[in-house]
């Protein structure tokens, strides 16, 4: 089946290298060298800026003279990839060393935002990719975690 996307973020496919990425992708692309950007994208009805989004990724790209490579999740995968980096919103990017999580740039932004935050998200250590953030604790064991 084939799946009818955007112009836009077809472009990124087609005319700049970025690569569809799904749950059984993922790993592998990641064990690639260097940074990796994931667009989440949505609906780019909904979420018209998503299109601004794929437009201006293959700039910041240059501008960082192409330290990222830059993997786009299909409409269809995008729940199971979210909830495996915390994404809640979209338009996301979301910045990864290896398999490390670095960060999570939502919506469009100014240019010169999109910069620094980069920049800070390359400069950052790898961390834990955001969750809910409620630790689980087996029932037999609250009574003695919780004095």
């Amino acid at each position: 089946m084939t799946t009818t996307r955007h112009p836009l973020l077809q472009r990124l496919i087609d005319e700049h290298g970025a690569r569809l990425i799904d749950a059984d992708s993922l790993d592998a692309w990641l064990d690639r060298p260097g940074e990796h950007v994931l667009l989440f994208t949505g609906d780019p009805v909904r979420f018209p800026e998503a299109l601004d989004v794929a437009v201006v990724l293959p700039e910041l790209r240059a501008a960082f003279d192409g330290r990222f490579d830059i993997g786009l999740v299909p409409d269809e995968h995008e729940d199971t990839l979210a909830r495996r980096f915390g994404v809640q919103r979209r338009p996301s990017l979301v910045f990864l060393r290896g398999r490390g999580y670095l960060a999570t740039l939502n919506g469009m932004r100014d240019w010169t935002d999109y910069l620094a935050d980069i920049t800070a998200a390359f400069d950052a250590p790898v961390s834990r990719a955001p969750g809910i953030g409620i630790p689980l604790v087996a029932a037999d064991r609250a009574a003695d975690t919780c004095r």
